[in-house]
């Protein structure tokens, strides 16, 4: 554990000590397991039988009044799932995406969703990896090692998962060690270069104790070509992969009563990620392309042929590791109640480097340097829980604390290309506008050169007024989160079921900011002490007669032109306001979340349930310039720096009605949920071309239902079949206030009463699995997995060039090899129909000036991809 948190390791080893202390009795020899991989003689094999920990302890899947989807080992293994992104294709409503580098990784269920770059805003979705909740969904992302199952919970989720999983959980459970001696292996070989290893061995120590290590190392190129025109990046490719991975586990069995399991891993991602394409290129391209002396971005735009444009770096380097114990005691208290206590020690952290205008010009950008691109979390955290049963009540309670340090370090360097680009983009409209304004009274204004009226507006020599490290931040941010809670379950009869959960959150954030700006502004601080004074200077020596006017055209003129002048000057990065700035915000929150079900079996194969729950994520700050024209966050667009970037909690009212059947003598099952949520204060993170800001939508409305089916055909021995299909409809409310909301100039003004992005109405999935034996010794085995999306828009404003139209992704895999599975041949597709679809849209950085409207020629989209399709070998070796 880190030594940051000394008192944590006291905690964390007083805690083993006393649950060690209390079961001072006899050794009993531990019960031997199964082999991974196989099936006690003893053991039924009917779907009906699969159990998920989706309200904390071991029930069977019908039995349990959650929305859930349930992926085993062998499922996840064979639709090549490795991380959290990859399983989308099994789970309908889920989509996983990820934007300018793979640290931000975004999950949403149902339409929902934390949307955005910005690490201050925790996941809507959380992550739960063996009991220990990840702070983001990013932090969770990387290779899961070996899967026992992985269960999607949809709906809030806050009695009993931790806290902010106001739209769902991801559980994901490893496999445990075994007492059983045990080598597996594999090699993998792909297209773009692709080359894989990894291994595990497990063992018994002795007669209660066993250990279990897990690597892998994994390499592959990238499959987007990158042209780097004048550099310095020299990297021709994007989005390859490099990283390994360590996990260990060593488990105790001293008695028959205390189960004592202690985890470690280590991960490495050492990568470039991640360029983006245009997807719309405008009008301001042609001025890129001549700065960046041709070939300096799409024109035309084809996102497709995979070309991307960036002259500076996306490496990318993500650590993550952490080491866990968990302990679990059957006390001699309450008729054998167990307690369960999970201590956690995690430790994340990314660098990344970032081309911000996606193009070869040199304009504005951030080097993969930790003093200039750092984002790093330290968490310590510590679950207790007692859970316990009679005849009558399923009963838990349990406390949950977690202390959260976030550090950032965030940059923009300005680039030589950035003065002559903005001056000619921004002389173009000021200049070409005043043209218009003054032909009538018979002024001509002279529009040659408009590269050289911002220098003549600051009155400093062209090309020094924006240059070199424009803005350097760093962000320390303390999270402290304790609560408690109960999930109970009281059987009123043999067949009606009562559950009450409760959790009472006190959540207590500290954000301390510094911000400077080392270059000095020097363009903005020129500006700022008299915009119309220097605006009317810049004027007069153009030769237009500014003083001669009336003093209400003088009036008119400089009041519509120097605050536009003034805004370009001091855009978040170049904005000498915030040089030497420092802020400290707190917040505290103290929220009630629960759950209340009633579940109703009319008979072995039929259950029904209804649930009421009340969900809750914690609010925060934005981690980001923020800039307005009043220094308040609800504010227009301006250069007042914003010292308040919090926003409050999210909440969400969800209601279900949900039906779970059996057929088949337990091998069909046939799930369907029908629901309705409604978030108050959805936390909504936008990117606006300049700056992400972060705004409170009073009301999102999603609803629909949720159907899945699970069969094993008696008729075909070895054939395996699941899927689902969600219909949502996911809305915005249709008061929304603010300037930002407010037609035709609002940049988020289409939000009102649309349907959300990353929300299509339709979401299926599917996958079918064959096994069939070859002669007495050799097996076959085929799987073909598919999601399918109805269409969607890919951005948080909703423009119409970030839509997406329908579409399905395909994987499958052919593998052949021994019965008893000592070896096997796999071949693999993923998107094996290669299938083009964009995971975000967004507003090209600097080339969507001015708030354009629908249709404005400056305005520049851009978009980060899907994986084109990949193909491969695996060999897998076991013994």
């Amino acid at each position: 554990m880190s030594s940051q948190h000394p008192q944590y390791k006291l905690l964390a080893a007083a805690v083993l000590a006393a649950l060690v202390s209390m079961s001072q009795v006899p050794v009993a020899q531990a019960q031997e397991a199964s082999p991974a991989g196989e099936t006690r003689d003893d053991e039924p094999t009917t779907l009906a039988t699969m159990v998920v920990t989706a309200q904390k302890r071991e029930e069977a899947l019908q039995d349990v009044p959650i929305s859930v989807t349930v992926m085993d080992e062998q499922l996840v293994r064979d639709t090549g799932v490795r991380d959290i992104k990859d399983m989308q294709v099994l789970v309908p409503g889920l989509t996983v995406t990820s934007t300018q580098n793979e640290a931000i990784t975004t999950a949403r269920i149902r339409g929902i969703g934390t949307v955005g770059d910005n690490v201050g805003l925790e996941s809507s979705v959380g992550v739960v990896i063996d009991g220990v909740y990840r702070p983001r969904n990013s932090v969770g992302f990387g290779d899961l090692g070996e899967i026992e199952r992985i269960e999607v919970l949809k709906g809030p989720q806050g009695t009993v998962f931790g806290k902010n999983t106001s739209a769902g959980v991801i559980n994901v459970v490893t496999r445990r060690p075994s007492y059983t001696q045990s080598v597996e292996g594999e090699v993998t070989a792909g297209n773009y270069g692709a080359l894989g290893v990894s291994g595990s061995y497990n063992d018994a120590l002795s007669d209660n104790a066993a250990f279990s290590v897990y690597a892998a190392k994994r390499k592959r190129d990238g499959w987007m070509d990158v042209r780097t025109g004048a550099g310095p990046r020299t990297d021709t490719e994007d989005y390859d992969q490099n990283y390994h991975t360590l996990r260990g586990k060593l488990l105790f069995e001293p008695t028959e009563t205390l189960d004592i399991q202690f985890s470690a891993d280590y991960t490495s991602r050492e990568e470039n990620c991640c360029t983006a394409v245009q997807l719309v290129t405008g009008g301001t391209a042609p001025i890129i392309d001549a700065l960046g002396g041709g070939n300096a971005i799409a024109m035309p735009a084809d996102p497709y042929a995979r070309i991307a444009y960036s002259n500076r770096s996306t490496s990318q380097d993500i650590k993550d590791k952490g080491v866990s114990a968990q302990v679990d005691w059957e006390t001699p208290w309450f008729g054998g109640a167990t307690l369960t206590s999970i201590t956690a020690q995690r430790e994340w952290q990314a660098i990344n480097g970032l081309d911000f205008d996606f193009t070869t010009a040199d304009l504005i950008y951030r080097n993969a340097d930790p003093n200039e691109s750092f984002s790093g979390f330290d968490t310590f955290s510590q679950e207790f829980r007692l859970t316990g049963a009679t005849d009558r009540v399923d009963w838990m309670v349990g406390f949950f604390y977690s202390d959260e340090d976030l550090d950032r370090n965030d940059s923009y360097r300005i680039g030589a290309h950035y003065e002559p680009y903005l001056s000619t983009l921004v002389g173009n409209q000021v200049l070409g506008g005043l043209a218009a304004q003054l032909a009538p009274l018979g002024i001509v204004v002279d529009t040659a050169n408009p590269a050289t009226f911002m220098s003549q507006v600051s009155g400093q020599p062209f090309g020094t007024n924006f240059t070199g490290l424009g803005a350097l931040d760093r962000h320390e941010q303390s999270a402290k989160s304790q609560a408690i809670f109960t999930n109970n379950t009281w059987h009123a009869t043999d067949a009606l079921d009562l559950t009450l959960g409760l959790r009472y959150t006190r959540e207590k954030k500290e954000l301390t900011s510094v911000y400077s700006n080392p270059n000095g502004s020097i363009g903005c601080g020129s500006v700022l002490a008299n915009p119309a004074g220097r605006v009317a200077a810049a004027l007069t020596a153009r030769g237009v007669p500014i003083a001669a006017l009336p003093p209400e055209v003088q009036a008119q003129i400089l009041g519509a032109v120097a605050p536009q002048v003034a805004g370009f000057m001091c855009l978040p990065w170049a904005n000498a306001l915030h040089h030497g700035r420092m802020t400290r915000q707190e917040r505290e929150e103290k929220e009630w979340s629960g759950t209340l079900k009633a579940a109703y079996r009319w008979n072995e194969t039929l259950m029904t349930y209804l649930s009421a729950a009340r969900g809750y994520k914690g609010g925060g700050f934005n981690l980001d310039r923020v800039q307005s024209s009043n220094g308040l966050s609800s504010g227009g667009p301006g250069i007042v720096p914003v010292d308040d970037t919090s926003f409050p909690g999210e909440f969400v009212d969800s209601y279900e009605l949900g039906v779970r059947t059996t057929w088949a003598g337990g091998n069909l099952l046939v799930n369907a949920t029908l629901f309705h949520q409604t978030y108050d204060d959805f936390q909504l993170n936008s990117f606006l071309g300049t700056s992400f800001v972060v705004r409170s939508i009073p009301e999102v409305v999603s609803q629909g239902i949720d159907t899945e089916v699970l069969w094993q055909p008696a008729a075909v021995r070895g054939l395996t079949l699941q899927g689902g299909l969600m219909y949502a409809d996911t809305r915005f409310g249709d008061d929304i206030p603010g300037a930002d909301f407010e037609a035709p100039a609002g940049a988020l003004y289409k939000l009102p009463g649309a349907r959300m992005p990353f929300a299509p109405y339709w979401s299926g999935s599917g996958s079918a699995t064959y096994e069939w034996d070859v002669g007495d010794r050799l097996l076959a085995r085929f799987n073909i997995g598919a999601k399918y999306m109805s269409e969607f828009n890919t951005g948080s404003d909703l423009d119409a060039e970030k839509h997406q139209d329908a579409f399905t992704v395909v994987n499958a895999r052919l593998g052949f090899g021994a019965r008893d599975r000592r070896w096997m041949v796999e071949l693999w597709g993923q998107n094996i129909f290669d299938e083009d679809y964009v995971q975000v849209g967004f507003d090209g950085p600097l080339q969507a000036v001015g708030s354009p409207q629908p249709g404005d020629p400056l305005n520049t989209y851009n978009a980060f991809l899907g994986a084109p399709a990949t193909y491969g070998v695996t060999f897998r070796l076991r013994y």
